[in-house]
């Protein structure tokens, strides 16, 4: 297992590139979701259709596992009294990481944060006012401490509003930086699924942007099972692979919430699970490692139950998923808990033996990226036909994108 899992760390990245030429970028949504192109990959084939069609392609008694996060309003500018303007984007809670405690705090909170234009910043705070609804409130920012690359900042604010009402009222939707532009209003329904409900993403889920309430609705009584996780998706997500090798790579930490009642519903649907993007991939395949964990120590914390970067790659015993995922319900079921909370970095890279998920819908991503390597693995090393495909067949790229259905 060692030579297998150092053999993993030197892949290089610079194999998993391709040139994509700035026009194949989809800077904007199409006008309706579900009129995206889709290209199908099924045992080594590759067709094409209409994303409208995924009702044809997807049967009854499969499970589709979708990713409810929201993007918040992430992004503030505040505007100095020289006229420097410095940008605060707000990456995650800071100690609790606790989203909904957060979101509902009404006078302060921390967060963790990436700070543009930092060196206009010297000393003091900064503050702005905005309007919400008919009342105007002062919005203050504080640097508390520098960590890992990110500061973390205080926030607070008058007149009693949640801190979601505050991102709302004065926060701007961080688009995805290779879109080139800024955020307009259309982004502001365009750049979050329909099924969205879990505030804490600052990106998109962008696998599920395709689908309409019309397309579920159809799955629903077709028979498909449609189901929900929540992963929020941080702004690790588009950084780039900047090591020669992934096992240089450091992935970024997502914060996971689970259900007992979706940990019952997987285990009877073993074989038979569709995930909807990336995020759900990585957040399903999380809970065999952390069913693993629970086989080898059933009191394991919540902090034991992070999936470590490089843990599916380590040497343990194998167990079936059944037994992972019954393993996370008996201990749901000890701690009288009806959710599981945890987080994970794993990274699902060529040599990765996929667990839960049978089948993908997702984007075409960006070139020498973690996503890319997590499709990789997925089709066995055939990422590149699928591409060059898509390359060759006018589909457009990234978060705006079309999409793919990958059945290996």
């Amino acid at each position: 297992m060692d030579r297998e899992l150092d053999k993993l760390r030197n892949i290089r990245i610079e194999d998993y590139t391709y040139n994509l030429p700035d026009e194949r970028i989809a800077k904007f949504p199409l006008a309706e979701r579900e009129a995206s192109k889709l290209l199908i990959y099924r045992g080594g084939r590759i067709e094409e259709s209409r994303f409208s069609e995924v009702r044809r392609l997807l049967r009854a008694g499969q499970m589709l596992v979708f990713n409810n996060t929201k993007v918040i309003h992430a992004r503030l500018f505040f505007r100095k009294a020289t006229g420097a303007v410095i940008e605060v984007f707000c990456l995650e809670p800071y100690l609790p990481v606790d989203y909904a405690q957060n979101f509902a705090a009404r006078d302060s909170c921390e967060w963790s944060c990436m700070v543009g234009n930092l060196k206009k910043w010297k000393e003091g705070s900064i503050a702005c006012d905005f309007t919400y609804g008919e009342a105007t409130y002062r919005l203050t920012a504080e640097k508390v401490r520098q960590q890992e690359g990110e500061l973390i900042i205080r926030f607070s604010w008058t007149g009693g509003l949640s801190f979601s009402e505050v991102l709302e009222g004065y926060g701007r939707i961080p688009i995805p930086p290779y879109l080139n532009r800024e955020s307009e209003a259309s982004d502001e329904v365009r750049y979050q699924t329909v099924y969205s409900k879990e505030e804490g993403s600052v990106a998109a889920p962008t696998a599920g942007l395709h689908f309409t309430r019309a397309i579920l609705n159809d799955l629903k009584e077709k028979g498909v099972h449609v189901r929900e996780l929540t992963l929020h998706v941080g702004a690790g997500t588009f950084r780039p692979v900047k090591a020669e090798t992934i096992g240089d790579h450091d992935m970024h930490t997502e914060h996971l919430v689970i259900s007992r009642e979706l940990v019952e519903q997987l285990k009877e649907k073993t074989g038979d699970i569709v995930a909807v993007g990336t995020t759900s991939v990585r957040t399903l395949e999380s809970l065999y490692h952390i069913g693993v964990t629970l086989a080898a120590n059933p009191q394991a914390t919540e902090e034991e139950l992070h999936v470590r970067q490089w843990q599916p790659y380590e040497k343990y015993d194998e167990i079936p998923p059944v037994v992972a995922l019954q393993k996370i319900l008996d201990y749901l079921d000890y701690n009288g808990m009806e959710t599981l909370h945890t987080s994970t970095q794993i990274i699902i890279a060529p040599g990765y033996d996929y667990k839960i998920v049978k089948a993908m819908i997702t984007n075409f991503h960006q070139p020498q990226s973690t996503l890319l390597l997590l499709v990789s693995a997925f089709v066995k090393g055939n990422w590149r036909t699928i591409y060059d495909y898509a390359l060759s067949h006018d589909f457009r790229f990234l978060s705006y994108g079309d999409s793919s259905l990958l059945i290996p």
